[in-house]
Parts: C-alpha cells; structure tokens; sequence
C-alpha cells in the first residue's frame, strides 16, 4: 500500500534535497489496517495534541514536572505561541531546522510541538552533549535557529558563537516561568495561529545518533513516522487514556521520544517528566502519580534494585526495557525486587522506535521478543541473502518507518539493502519466531543505553598531550551493559601512573558528553596491528 504524502509544503528544501535517492530507500509497509487512511496533508504536531483536545482530552493532564500541572489545552496553547514568535518574530520558514536542548520537561515538549507546527524540522539533542558536538550538529545540517533550557545556556551559546553563521538562541524554563526574551514574547503573542500546510512526508525531525565514524549520523523522519509508531508499539501493549508514564530516557533519545511524546500525546496519557532520573525520584514518582507505564534502560532498572522495596509499585502495569541488551540477572532480580516483570525490546533511531518486543504475559527471560504489528524482519548474511533457519546473522527490518541518513550515501548503502533496514545487531530466531540478541556487529559501544562511538572517544584521546596511540573498546559490565575501556600507549618519557589515568579521564570529560569517558584506562607498550598497520581491536576486546 502506498504512504501518503503529496506535494512539499517545505520553501527551505536544504533537508529534502540531501535524502537518499529513491533507490537506496528502504521498502516502507503500509498494509496493517491500522496505518490506513492517513492524508496526504499531515502536520505531526497537530495530529498528536490539536487531535487529543478535539477528542475531549483539552481538560485532562498533558504532563506533570515538580508539581506543575499541563492540560492538553495548556500545552497545545503553549505550543501554538512558540509556533507564532518562531514564524513571526524569527521569520522561520518551513523547512528550516531548529536545536532543541532540554531535560525532559513540559516547555521541551511544547518546544517540539512548536516546531514542527510552524513546519520546522525539530532537532533534538541531548542535554550532556557539549559546545563542540553541538556545533558539529549547527554545521552539519545548517541550524540557524535553537531553543535551549536556560539551565544549558553555556554549551549551546559558545556552539552557536562559534558556528560559520549566525545561530539566534532563545532560552525558556522547564514549564516557562522565566522573563527571557523568548518567553516574554511567547507571552505576548495570541494562541490559535495557522498550522504550517506540510506533506504526510515532509521531514518533521532529525535524531543524531553515534556511529562507528567518529561523528554522529543523522536519520531524518517524516511526519508520518511520527503517528505510524505512535500506532505500532502501543498496539502490543494496551496503552490507553489514563495511563501514566515516566521512566529516564530523555527526549531526544528516540525511546524517549515516544514515551514522553508519540504515545502519550496520540492516546490521551499523562507524562510525568522529571529533571534528574535518579532512581529514587523515579521511584518516588511511580508511587506518587501512580505511573501504569515504566520505560527506562536495564542500567536504571539496576540503579532502582535496592530501593524498589521501599516503594508503592502496585500501580504499574507494565515496566518497558530497550536502549540496550536486558541481562537474564536483570530480568530476574527486577521481578523478585517488585512483583513486575521487566519487557524486553528492540528499536533503533533509525525506525525511530521498537519493531520487536516481548508480548504482556509472555514469560520468556532472555529473548528480545517478536514483531510488532506493522513491521517484518528476517535475519540476513554478510551479502544481504537470508540466513539459513536456526543461523545467527544481521537483523534486517521492514515496516511503515525506515532508515534515511542525511547526505550520507555511503553510510545508507551499508545499512539499507535489498529494501531492508540493517539494524548492525546479530540475532538469531528460533522455530516460534522469537528473536534473541547476540551482540553489536561493529564497533558501538552501548553503555547505560547510550550509543558511543569507539572512534570519536579515540579521536578525543590523540589529543592529549601525553598519548601516543590508542584504541577504544566496549568492555563488559553487569551494571552497564558495557563500559568504555581505553588501551593507551604513551609517549616515549611518559610513565603510566593512576593520576595520568585520572588526567585522561578528565581530558575526555571535559571534551565530550561525560558518558563517553573511559571508565577504565590500560596503558600498554604497544597496540596488536596487523601488517598492514590496522589495530587489532579483536585481540584488545578479548584481553577481557
């Protein structure tokens, strides 16, 4: 069945004119009954909060932060005044790309909402991420526009100092209390306003997400992904007006995204956004709002163990597990801990949400899950063909959303082939159709949920005055998943000491989102190479 779309409503064309050709498009499914019947004009924004107010939802709690209360109404009108100074005051046209910057709160929300009404292409980053991979984002998709949480003014305003052109930042507080210039203009304009006339497939967004490169890659999604995951993954898991949710991936992880965005707004729920997702405040969440809905990766659910005890959980309905592999002592000492077993899945920024998942009531510890209603998936060889039954092999996905880099050629000709989404991961599926994890097939280390590139954290470390070579690998860790282990050589003169470690630590923390740091540093004479001179990372990987 064909997706709609239509003719572009974008004037500023820089994104559209840099998706990969229509021949490295991955094939896109529209056929399950519940991804019919879309229009050809679609604004995302619209669809999910305009949508949610028309069906009797205005008066109903949108989101909560520390005490403060969102309607759907609040956040809709919220939404509305952003759209207005953007177009009016910023003269944003549709198509231009605007940084998002934020922890999860109500105006990060409205801010997204905001954007893609006015029919920008929202650009979420995360929170940790520094002036200089902030930068790297403003050139590499030509962001002349950003809307950051004042709290992360610093990082964002030295980035967009720096930048080739000149990026105007407006700052706004977590639910919009602040006097800035953004939020008193936002405060002077009208609700109501004209939603931006945009094409079911004009981009809506851009998701960065760390490859094996050194830089981040850029999968843009249309305004029709938005609402086809926020249809797919709730199907499986009964999400319904009332529900709560709450959980620790922020926004601009996808996960986030549609928890925190797609799912509640399009089924009428309540997200209860907290500012730090320490254990305890989600805990102390769960039993104060009474969340139905957990999503939060295995190293949260780890963090939360020793405490959960002293928590009221009997709300809880399901507890939803991704941004990394869910370990079987995770699975168990979660269930013992609370009476709630943990729902392992698989998505991928590239789809820009789960295809696999664990069905409710199926007690099956250590399998990933099965597909979700609206995607296919076989496990594939190196070349593309399928793997004979029973065989490890790559995951490939299909489904009504798909992998589309940005100017990236390359990058779309390894991970899209034969129509089929490459998702890097080896799995293998048995004879009732689970899917079961194996492990990355490439160099990403995926820690606490983040995805890290073992090639920028090495980029990073060159530049230390002291270090000769190195070489970066994930290696294991039950709290983490994985962790970021540095192997270093040292210029000739220089001694290995633990404060040289604890320098290197610092150095990379001072670089980069502190998430990538090397927890562990090796110093070692030299790295294994081969003949040719490539480092062999095998051979560090196994020195574990």
């Amino acid at each position: 069945m064909p997706a709609p779309g239509g003719a572009s409503g974008h004037l500023d064309r820089f994104v559209r004119d840099r998706l990969p050709l229509p021949s490295q498009m991955p094939d896109f499914d529209y056929s399950a009954p519940h991804l019919h019947g879309w229009p050809d004009r679609l604004n995302a924004a619209a669809e999910l909060v305009d949508r949610a107010c028309s069906l009797g939802f205005a008066d109903k709690t949108a989101t909560i932060w520390e005490g403060t209360v969102w309607s759907f109404a609040h956040l809709k009108d919220r939404s509305e005044r952003i759209a207005r100074v953007l177009v009016e005051d910023w003269g944003l046209a549709p198509g231009n790309r605007v940084l998002l910057r934020g922890t999860n709160s109500p105006m990060l929300l409205a801010a997204w909402l905001g954007v893609v009404r006015a029919g920008g292409i929202a650009v979420t980053t995360m929170p940790l991420l520094r002036a200089k991979e902030l930068g790297f984002i403003l050139e590499r998709v030509n962001i002349r526009h950003a809307l950051c949480e004042a709290s992360l003014a610093e990082e964002m305003i030295l980035a967009a100092e720096k930048a080739g052109e000149p990026t105007k930042v407006g700052l706004f507080h977590p639910v919009g209390t602040g006097d800035g210039d953004f939020e008193r203009a936002m405060e002077a304009k009208p609700s109501g306003g004209k939603v931006a006339d945009t094409s079911a497939d004009d981009p809506a967004l851009i998701v960065f997400t760390s490859g094996t490169t050194g830089h981040p890659k850029a999968a843009v999604h249309y305004h029709r992904d938005v609402i086809a995951v926020a249809e797919c993954w709730p199907r499986d898991f009964g999400i319904k007006p009332g529900d709560v949710h709450t959980g620790s991936p922020s926004m601009a992880f996808s996960y986030g995204f549609g928890a925190f965005i797609a799912f509640p707004l399009r089924h009428g729920c309540c997200s209860v956004m907290l500012p730090k997702a320490a254990p305890d405040a989600i805990l102390n969440a769960i039993t104060k709002h009474r969340v139905t809905s957990l999503f939060a990766v295995p190293t949260s659910y780890n963090a939360m163990m020793d405490e959960a005890k002293k928590y009221d959980l009997s709300s809880l309905r399901f507890c939803a597990s991704a941004g990394e592999h869910l370990r079987d002592h995770t699975f168990r000492n979660w269930n013992e801990a609370t009476g709630h077993r943990l729902v392992n899945g698989i998505g991928s920024t590239e789809m820009l949400n789960h295809f696999i998942a664990q069905p409710l009531g199926v007690d099956r510890p250590g399998a990933t899950g099965r597909l979700l209603p609206g995607y296919s998936a076989r496990i594939i060889d190196q070349d593309g063909n399928l793997a004979p039954s029973g065989e490890k092999g790559w995951l490939a996905v299909k489904g009504p959303v798909g992998c589309r880099y940005f100017d990236d050629p390359e990058r779309q000709k390894i991970y899209v082939k034969q129509g089929w989404n490459v998702t890097g991961d080896i799995f293998e599926q048995d004879a009732d159709g689970w899917f079961w994890y194996i492990d990355r097939g490439d160099d990403m280390i995926v820690s606490s949920g983040y995805n890290i590139s073992a090639q920028e954290v090495e980029q990073i470390l060159i530049e230390h005055a002291r270090i000769k070579e190195c070489a970066v690998v994930g290696a294991p860790d039950d709290e983490r998943g994985q962790i970021v282990k540095a192997f270093v050589v040292l210029k000739d003169g220089v001694a290995p000491s633990e404060d040289l470690a604890r320098d290197i630590q610092e150095f990379v923390k001072n670089a980069v989102a502190p998430y990538k740091y090397p927890r562990l540093v090796r110093f070692l004479d030299e790295l294994p190479k081969t003949a040719t001179g490539k480092i062999q990372r095998y051979l560090l990987k196994e020195m574990e």
